[in-house]
């Protein structure tokens, strides 16, 4: 039964474990800065990992990088453990795959241009509703002219392409806006100054990769390096919105397992809900709605739960509170807001509680056998059983070096596409004014043989490119939530 897969995660006067059959429901941590929060998100990291669950999940200050290796450094810890009677309690590392954005930390995380889509794009870029619509034409023209959009390059070729010949798409594609187009070559500018264009091309992320175990069936724990990433925090958030789109896509319905099967925490989940459309947003509650079909727990890790939208945060189930601060009306709202979102505990004045939590201590409830939530109960997180100390270079590349995965997302593949085959369009069109400015110095008004056979070579490949628009290019932008799946 699913249910009889206990993780034990907190302590107060009994233990208090998550069911693994409902750790699908999803879940919030919260608390203030310095509560605890990256400590609760470890242990919760180690339970799932030991029951065989993969889990992913962003090193924001680069602090979770011991997970490898067994604890016991710290006397803190020892303290916990002999304070909650945690019997059986023994230091150990768990099963790690380090993922970097840059390629310097672990393995590069990369996709296609055309997987993101323009959509999450136009939130990368911070386009406003007619730079994003520009964007979208210039998609839709790649597609009907059979130019794959793969890396960075050919996305600011492509851009430029649009630019240059808008007059010529206009009775096709509608009116396109010179200035929009120079906003939108701007921000790629930014976006690439800040190595945002490095996420961008092959061989792109499978996504299967994050959802293994090790030998000893143990999960493993997909750390993102994303102290860097963060310098660009509108990138990071959609980075692993789209992480996330592509999860809901691939993996199949399987209902209610007996445990996920994959767990993942988004952390400073505010960064994902601030300044969004209401599109994306209601598509981001959809995601959340319904991923949990696909066996997929979330997690959300940020500071107050007002940061969550209300239609997301009625659907995490499980829940970890660290202190809040009530310093102004906004965090007294908070501090109400989060009491009232628990199931009553008759003997625990929680929005008074809330305020005086210790550092490591917190209100918790989880999902029962029923799918209801327990009544809150104060209590002190287990300490984590890996070590606190972050890798040094030398051991994290040594894990990087020892992985499966080695070797393959380090070679950056480059194949034809729309760059290059723009790049081939300019130079043909070059030759011809060439040739022809070349025949009206020798006074000749018919094109010559040499300009016939460019045109005609440049027409037959124009034809050959618009037979393969049958395999038009079906980018997964959430999924099948946008009326399209990948082909």
């Amino acid at each position: 039964m699913a249910e009889n897969i206990l993780l034990p995660i907190a302590k107060a006067e009994e233990e208090i474990a998550l069911l693994a059959g409902m750790a699908n429901r999803h879940g919030l941590v919260a608390g203030a800065t310095g509560t605890g929060k990256t400590v609760t998100l470890r242990t919760l990291a180690e339970q799932f990992s030991r029951a065989g669950v993969p889990v992913f999940l962003a090193d924001i200050k680069g602090d979770l990088s011991g997970l490898p290796l067994p604890g016991g450094e710290n006397p803190k810890v020892a303290e916990r453990v002999q304070q909650l009677g945690l019997e059986g309690f023994a230091f150990q590392g768990f099963p790690v795959v380090f993922w970097d954005v840059f390629g310097e930390q672990g393995h590069p995380v990369r996709t296609t241009i055309s997987e993101m889509g323009p959509l999450l794009l136009g939130r990368i870029l911070n386009l406003n509703e007619t730079q994003s619509s520009i964007l979208t034409m210039a998609f839709k023209i790649a597609d009907d002219n059979g130019l794959l959009l793969l890396d960075f390059k050919d996305l600011q070729a492509m851009v430029q392409f649009v630019g240059d010949q808008a007059d010529q798409f206009k009775t096709q594609y509608g009116n396109i806006s010179k200035a929009s187009v120079g906003a939108i070559q701007r921000n790629l500018l930014t976006l690439e100054h800040e190595g945002g264009g490095r996420f961008f091309g092959e061989p792109a992320l499978d996504i299967q990769d994050f959802i293994q175990t090790d030998g000893g069936g143990r999960g493993v724990i997909n750390i993102l390096a994303a102290d860097k990433l963060m310098q660009a925090p509108k990138v990071y958030a959609t980075l692993l919105l789209w992480m996330l789109a592509e999860l809901f896509e691939q993996l199949p319905e399987v209902g209610d397992p007996e445990k996920p099967k994959l767990v993942f925490f988004f952390d400073e989940a505010h960064l994902l809900f601030e300044d969004i459309p209401k599109a994306l947003q209601d598509k981001i509650e959809q995601v959340v709605r319904l991923i949990r079909s696909k066996g997929v727990g979330v997690y959300f890790v940020t500071q107050n739960p007002l940061d969550i939208p209300e239609e997301v945060l009625g659907q995490l189930g499980n829940r970890v509170q660290h202190a809040l601060r009530a310093f102004t009306p906004r965090d007294q709202k908070a501090v109400r807001a989060a009491a009232e979102t628990f199931r009553a505990n008759p003997g625990l004045p929680v929005a008074e509680v809330i305020t005086e939590l210790k550092v490591g201590e917190a209100l918790v409830s989880v999902l029962d056998r029923k799918g209801a939530p327990t009544p809150v109960e104060r209590a002190f997180i287990h300490p984590p059983q890996s070590r606190l100390t972050p890798l040094t270079p030398e051991e994290r590349f040594g894990i990087v070096r020892g992985s499966v995965l080695y070797g393959h997302y380090e070679k950056e593949v480059d194949r034809e596409s729309a760059y290059e085959k723009l790049k081939v369009r300019a130079e043909e069109k070059q030759a011809e004014v060439r040739a022809a400015a070349a025949e009206k110095e020798r006074g000749e008004e018919k094109p010559s043989e040499v300009t016939k056979i460019v045109g005609a070579m440049a027409k037959s490949a124009a034809h050959a490119i618009g037979s393969q628009i049958g395999r038009q290019i079906i980018r997964g932008v959430l999924g099948s939530l946008f009326g399209s799946g990948k082909k």
